[in-house]
């Protein structure tokens, strides 16, 4: 069952832009290796759940997975080879606006290879480029 929001204030929301790097949402905090967003995009819903379970295909009850994005924005579209005008579309599908450095998910109780190998299975899934990174010991 893909995320979505139980209730919004409005159903119908602008593209924007993204801007900048991710200053919140950045760094791994629940797990001790984490997947994280090398560029901006969209992730959707689909693809948020996609990677949960080729996750949870391959941990197969070892470890924790932590999804760290969830869909907020609400992409519409409208009908093919409808004419112009008619207003704006229905909401299609709904999606989690991801800035560069923005951790999509975080692995615990595993060790560094199988997180490796578990994160190169979700990379392929992925829209955005990403990459592996561990937590910071300070």
């Amino acid at each position: 069952m893909a995320l979505m929001p139980k209730r919004v204030k409005h159903r119908k929301s602008q593209r924007g832009r993204i801007k900048g790097k991710a200053t919140r949402g950045n760094r791994v905090v629940f797990g001790d290796f984490g997947l994280q967003a090398m560029q901006g995009g969209w992730v959707s819903a689909q693809t948020i759940e996609a990677g949960r379970v080729a996750a949870s295909q391959y941990l197969r009850n070892e470890g924790r997975l932590y999804i760290r994005v969830f869909p907020h924005k609400s992409v519409t579209s409208i009908p093919l080879e409808t004419r112009m005008g008619k207003g704006k579309g229905e909401p299609e599908f709904w999606a989690a606006v991801v800035r560069p450095g923005t951790m999509l998910y975080e692995l615990s109780g595993v060790s560094e290879e199988a997180a490796r190998i578990c994160f190169s299975r979700l990379a392929h899934k992925m829209p955005v480029r990403v990459r592996f990174t561990r937590r910071r010991t300070a």
